[in-house]
């Protein structure tokens, strides 16, 4: 047998529409096996900014928390507005929003002060897709406030994350992978799956 070997990969890169030099990056530990959906874990995981294309990055933290494994999303027509799945070392995943390039974080449900304390979160569109990965988003390209999330289920925030809905289900089983807005009329939306897609 092989022995699995441990890598940090990133699990996307996103280039801030306005500048650029602005790069998102997320970063997680993988494990290669022959077996699919082992572990993973390690240091060095997280999201990551850079504002001078890639040379440096500084980890992006506040408000969140230890990251595992993340998704992040930019909304074309606020850039400073970010928002990203979350799974924690331990815990539930959280659906996270910022409204400052990354700088600080918190979850919609509860707002940037936390002006509704005990409010839950919609744990629903943040489910793992088959095989383990954290659901995709994709942020409308004319209203920052619509968000969708690519899992089993295809599901949209109208309010920034308070309330979710459902946009199409999977009776086939095809957990979507990937979400994509045309930014010229954001009706035509495709949603792939294993399978393939669908518009």
């Amino acid at each position: 047998l092989i022995a699995p070997a441990y890598q940090s990969v990133p699990a996307e890169v996103l280039i801030d529409p306005r500048d650029p030099n602005i790069l998102y990056a997320t970063l997680w530990q993988q494990q290669q096996s022959f077996i699919e959906g082992q572990g993973f874990g390690g240091a060095g995981m997280g999201i990551f900014k850079s504002t001078d294309g890639g040379s440096s990055w500084v980890q992006l933290s506040e408000g969140l928390p230890a990251i595992l494994q993340a998704n992040i999303a930019i909304a074309p027509s606020e850039a400073n507005t970010l928002y990203a799945i979350v799974a924690p070392g331990s815990g539930a995943i959280g659906f996270y929003k910022s409204t400052d390039g990354g700088a600080h974080w918190f979850q919609p449900v509860l707002g940037a002060n936390n002006e509704r304390p005990g409010a839950k979160q919609d744990m629903r569109p943040l489910a793992r897709i088959g095989g383990g990965d954290l659901p995709t988003l994709a942020v409308d390209p004319r209203n920052a406030n619509v968000v969708y999330s690519a899992s089993v289920v295809m599901w949209r925030t109208e309010d920034a994350g308070t309330t979710w809905s459902a946009v199409r289900g999977a009776p086939g089983g095809d957990d979507y992978q990937r979400i994509w807005i045309n930014p010229n009329d954001p009706q035509i939306i495709v949603a792939v799956a294993d399978q393939g897609a669908v518009v």
